[in-house]
């Protein structure tokens, strides 16, 4: 039985999408927070996004071949040097039926020290393995005076459409992602890591927004972005679309699978514990977009302060500066609640329908359908 590619795929642009608005294009305001410049996770000073779309061939899965609907998402957390000055940030687990890698190196020091990569559940070794490369080629000058680093590494898994153990993610696919990631408009839908996921039986993928708050006379900014592949009905806005369009995701009843994969960034000055906050509440955007919190689902987020770095120096951390009012921290927490449910949101509303394996189809959401229940419900859009 052959496990491996014949040969490397060369990525490919994902496909078109341009026709299809995102939430607030459709004149929707989630929450009560503006987005920033891109409402996304970019908007966060030094945070840059890189992706790479595999896609290959139609019909019967042939293990090794195809079809192939997957690919990589990567943020970059600040544009220096991430190993030397590592930034405060955790992570927090709704449910926990995953295979990311790193995460609990965070939660248990409060530290990022790499970029994040996103792909689908069986490559999450070969990712690994490249951002590792990645980081040391770029961040170690001496090799031997480091003797590990602390990757991370999130997925889901997008074997409906597929042929997830075909192995077709190579080192190449993810360094090249690292390598084109900008600090400009992320591409949302079927892209990247989110080529092969569904949400709430729509076809989803990758999706981003972003918040801005005022404290003390400055302005900061919260960004997420979710790889969002779970089971459950889809509300928009707190209108019942899934329910009413009569689709809900058929593992819904059984209470089994789905998946996601959220990270928020902020240069509000937070500390490791009160990212973990963040982090927590984060899930409520999920909940509010219809997410059952399934029996085998991963759901996994992790958050970050540009605004609390670290810089290593003769193995002793130096002092970071920290947002000391603790009840700002509900403005915080409502912020990223919005950015999460809108980034969801937007995957789906970015989504076209794909058909991968064995003709398995993933039917995208139908916009002018929601548009007529939305208003029905009385949310003002634009005509």
């Amino acid at each position: 039985m052959n496990f491996l590619p014949r040969e490397p795929l060369s990525p490919v642009p994902p496909p078109d999408n341009s026709h299809r608005p995102r939430v607030r294009e459709l004149g929707l305001e989630i929450g009560i927070f503006p987005p920033g410049k891109h409402n996304a996770i970019t908007d966060v000073p030094g945070v840059s996004v890189g992706q790479v779309t595999l896609w290959h061939g139609d019909g019967p899965l042939q293990l090794g071949v195809g079809p192939v609907r997957t690919g990589v998402t990567a943020v970059i957390p600040h544009p220096g040097n991430t190993i030397e000055q590592p930034l405060e940030a955790a992570a927090d687990v709704f449910n926990g039926v995953g295979t990311s890698i790193g995460l609990h190196n965070v939660r248990e020091v409060g530290l990022l020290e790499t970029p994040i990569v996103l792909t689908n559940t069986m490559s999450v070794g070969t990712a690994y393995e490249a951002l590792t490369r990645w980081c040391v080629e770029r961040y170690i000058a001496d090799p031997a005076s480091r003797g590990w680093i602390a990757p991370v590494v999130g997925e889901t898994c997008d074997a409906c459409l597929n042929d997830i153990y075909g192995f077709h993610v190579r080192p190449e696919h993810v360094l090249a992602a690292l390598d084109n990631a900008t600090d400009g408009p992320v591409a949302e839908g079927v892209v990247g890591a989110g080529t092969g996921v569904r949400t709430c039986g729509f076809k989803a993928g990758i999706g981003t927004a972003s918040r801005l708050l005022d404290y003390e006379g400055a302005q900061f900014t919260l960004g997420a972005l979710v790889q969002s592949n779970f089971p459950g009905c889809l509300a928009v806005d707190g209108v019942p679309v899934g329910r009413e369009l009569g689709v809900i995701d058929p593992e819904y009843s059984a209470g089994s699978g789905g998946s996601i994969m959220a990270v928020i960034a902020t240069d509000i000055p937070l500390d490791s514990r009160q990212l973990g906050r963040v982090a927590r509440r984060s899930t409520l955007g999920m909940t509010r977009a219809g997410a059952n919190g399934s029996h085998r689902s991963g759901d996994f987020y992790i958050a970050f302060s540009t605004g609390c770095r670290q810089r290593v120096g003769k193995g002793v951390f130096g002092e970071i500066r920290r947002m000391a009012d603790e009840y700002y921290l509900t403005r915080v927490f409502q912020a990223a609640a919005e950015a999460v449910e809108e980034a969801i949101l937007n995957s789906a509303f970015k989504a076209v329908s794909v058909t991968g394996r064995d003709g398995n189809k993933v039917e995208a959401l139908d916009l002018d359908r929601t548009r007529d229940i939305l208003q029905k419900h009385g949310r003002r859009l634009k005509q």
